[in-house]
């Protein structure tokens, strides 16, 4: 398992992108904010996204993530909801 620490909005919040090396399949963990700038980290990065995980619901860590499951057309999965 690898990850990237992504900075983001003015605040410097912490997104993280994982990813299992062999698949190269990822996660985004807690985007909060600035979507431009997390896509262009997935696209660089040559890994398929496959879902967005949040920690918790404050606007810091889920402000992207709606933005950015539409566009990659991955499902969101906070505390509390199952599959």
């Amino acid at each position: 398992m690898n990850y990237r620490i992504i900075p983001v909005t003015a605040f410097s919040q912490n997104c993280s992108l994982i990813w299992c090396e062999q698949t190269r399949l990822a996660a985004l963990v807690d985007p909060g904010g600035d979507a431009e700038k997390i896509k262009q980290e997935v696209d660089d990065s040559g890994l398929t996204l496959m879902q967005i995980l949040l920690t918790h619901g404050h606007l810091d860590h889920v402000g992207a993530a709606a933005e950015l499951a539409q566009h990659y057309g991955v499902p969101v999965f906070w505390p509390g909801k199952r599959r």
